[in-house]
């Protein structure tokens, strides 16, 4: 009689196994045919790669619970913002203008609920900057790299008279968020061309990840720019280090952007981080200037922390004449 129950247990295991394999088969055939981008645990773990390279890179021990906790963060962040009262303890991000002027914005340009790359209810005017009038001479020496692995100096990047320029500097090349502001850009770039405002994008690692991002996405290879030194990050003083990068606050936000964020990780390869793990603890910024003066100045607090683009393109319409 034992045995019969035995055999009759593992008939019905072998049934149930078989199910869950065919139910496997017909999810995976459903995703190929709707042709969907990378899931959401995808993304969560080239998110949590970071975490782990950094680690080994120092040669920390690693733990499953190293990336559990990352993504653990994330993932409560999340839940809490499905509730009503919830109200996230984001600290204000440091957006600044030189010269100490203050800029407003109207109403009209910002939501009513919510934040997105393209609006910011966290900060309604910039404020003075930490930097000093003579920011981009500190900047003109400084050399970076074309996608196509030609050097050229900060200053060549836009007319130093008059040209009104927006220069975005992502984390590094195989960040996931940084794909999204990529992407992101590339769609505004037919609007800033139109108001005479050059865009340039400089990313953390060597040429050729920048090339990688570059085709992938696609994003226009002669906007694109690569620091694998981060000198540039390091005269703009650009926030770095393991909490800024996988434990701050602000990065939740990040989750009112997910199908963006999916959508731009659709062709992404984590081979495009650096070969310098170090720079992955690298946060990115935004800064617009008009010639030789800096009008505005965004420091990420965080992964995911990025500039408002409406903001970002006001602060270009109103730049003083001269």
């Amino acid at each position: 009689m034992k045995e019969n129950w035995l055999r009759l247990g593992r008939g019905n295991e072998k049934k149930g196994n078989e199910s869950n394999e065919e139910k496997g088969r017909e999810g995976e055939k459903d995703l190929e045919e709707r042709k969907v981008g990378p899931p959401a645990t995808e993304i969560s773990v080239a998110l949590c790669f970071e975490a782990d390279s950094n680690l080994q890179s120092h040669r920390l021990p690693l733990f499953p619970i190293t990336t559990s906790l990352q993504f653990n963060t994330f993932a409560m962040a999340t839940l809490q913002s499905l509730r009503p009262s919830f109200r996230p303890s984001i600290s204000p991000p440091k957006s600044h203008t030189y010269p100490p002027t203050s800029v407003s914005y109207s109403s009209k340009f910002m939501p009513s609920k919510g934040i997105t790359l393209r609006h910011s209810i966290v900060s309604a005017t910039a404020s003075t900057s930490q930097y000093t009038s003579n920011i981009t001479e500190n900047l003109a020496d400084v050399t970076i790299f074309t996608a196509s692995s030609e050097p050229v100096k900060f200053n060549d990047l836009w007319d130093q008279n008059q040209g009104i320029a927006v220069v975005a500097l992502l984390r590094h090349f195989g960040c996931p968020c940084c794909w999204e502001l990529a992407s992101a850009l590339k769609e505004s770039k037919a609007r800033f061309d139109s108001a005479g405002v050059k865009l340039i994008a400089v990313g953390v690692g060597a040429p050729k990840k920048a090339r990688m991002l570059a085709e992938r996405l696609p994003f226009p290879m002669d906007c694109l720019y690569a620091d694998p030194d981060r000198k540039a990050y390091n005269v703009l003083n650009l926030y770095y280090g393991f909490g800024r990068t996988f434990f701050n606050p602000a990065s939740a936000k990040v989750f009112s952007r997910f199908d963006a964020l999916q959508k731009a990780v659709k062709n992404y390869t984590i081979e495009a981080t650096p070969d310098d793990r170090s720079g992955v603890l690298q946060q990115g910024g935004m800064f617009v200037f008009k010639g030789k003066q800096l009008l505005y100045a965004w420091k990420d607090e965080g992964t995911g922390d990025h500039a408002p683009l409406d903001d970002v393109f006001q602060v270009c319409c109103k730049a003083p004449v001269a």
